[in-house]
């Protein structure tokens, strides 16, 4: 049964996070078990672990669907990523991070800049998402990760890089080895300063690209594609 309930929960996170199950959409119990090849149990198990995530939504009576944010939910969200992630490579740099971590961020790094190159934008939004969690985990805080899950995974399904110019994906990558930079020699202040200017650059490149498509009391389904 956990099996089962762990394949059901890669596959409907997958369809979250690529946009195959839209923000909005319902995610039906019995459609997904037979989708699957899966009995309903391991299902229901898997939509309430992805609840927990902040994927998705479960309504009483009503079953679940992938949840969808207002305005003021993503305020509150980027506000509590400027807090906890500049926290994160703060930490990171004062504990001291290890060359093979090193070598892993540089290599993310790498990877997303040729993945720019080459347009390959569902690439540069999975390198990102490992590059910002090998930074909570290099900070050594055993509860960051179960803190921050929830609210990293909302500028994965708003597609975040699908709305970049070039100037802005420039300046997202500068950011990333900037921060590696500042992680290497091992300076907290350099390394909070510089990932507090990259979430608050994200939250105002998203807020701005989002208006009309987001108000504080409706929300628009958006396309997905990747965190900043």
């Amino acid at each position: 049964m956990a099996r089962a309930t762990d394949t059901a929960y890669e596959v409907v996170r997958q369809m979250i996070l690529s946009g195959e199950a839209a923000a909005g959409t319902r995610l039906g119990e019995a459609e997904l078990a037979e989708t699957l090849g899966l009995s309903r149990t391991p299902v229901r198990e898997a939509l309430q672990r992805l609840g927990a995530d902040g994927l998705v939504e479960v309504l009483p009576h009503r079953g679940a669907r992938v949840v969808r944010w207002t305005r003021d939910d993503l305020d509150e969200i980027f506000e509590l990523r400027a807090l906890l992630e500049p926290y994160a490579a703060a930490r990171a740099a004062r504990l001291g991070t290890g060359q093979a971590v090193l070598d892993e961020l540089n290599e993310l790094c790498a990877g997303m800049e040729r993945a720019v190159a080459g347009h390959d934008l569902a690439k540069v939004a999975e390198l990102n998402s490992r590059f910002h969690v090998a930074i909570i985990d290099a900070s050594g805080n055993r509860r960051l990760p179960t803190m921050l899950t929830s609210v990293m995974h909302a500028p994965l399904i708003l597609g975040t890089f699908r709305r970049y110019d070039a100037e802005a994906m420039e300046r997202s990558m500068h950011h990333h080895r900037e921060v590696v930079s500042a992680l290497a020699a091992g300076d907290p202040e350099w390394a909070e300063s510089v990932m507090r200017s990259h979430v608050r650059a994200a939250a105002a490149h998203l807020d701005a690209d989002l208006q009309g498509d987001l108000t504080s009391d409706v929300s628009t389904d958006v396309p997905s594609d990747g965190q900043r």
